[in-house]
C-alpha cells in the first residue's frame, strides 16, 4: 500500500500539477533545514522521513518532464 505522500504525488502527476509538487518540495527542503539547524531534540527519524518524501516528490516532478525536443522548459510549467 503507498504512503500518504506516494499518494498525494501520484494524484498531482495524473492532474499534470507541477506547482503543487515544486510547492511540496520546497516545504520539504525548508523543513528540512529546520531539523537540521535544531539541537534541543534528536531529529534524525524526522529528517529520513522528509528525506524519502523528497525523493518522491522529485520522482514525481521527473515523470513531468517534457519529452526532449518538445517544448522548452519554461512552458512547460
Amino acid at each position: 500500500m503507498p504512503s500518504s505522500i506516494e499518494s498525494i504525488v501520484s494524484a498531482y502527476v495524473r492532474l499534470r500539477n507541477r506547482r503543487a509538487l515544486e510547492d511540496m518540495q520546497d516545504l520539504r527542503r525548508q523543513l528540512l533545514g529546520n531539523l537540521q539547524s535544531t539541537s534541543s531534540i534528536d531529529p534524525r527519524m524526522a529528517l529520513d522521513i522528509v528525506r524519502e518524501d523528497l525523493q518522491v516528490i522529485e520522482d514525481g516532478l521527473e515523470q513531468l518532464q517534457p519529452p526532449p525536443g518538445t517544448l522548452p522548459e519554461n512552458e512547460w510549467r
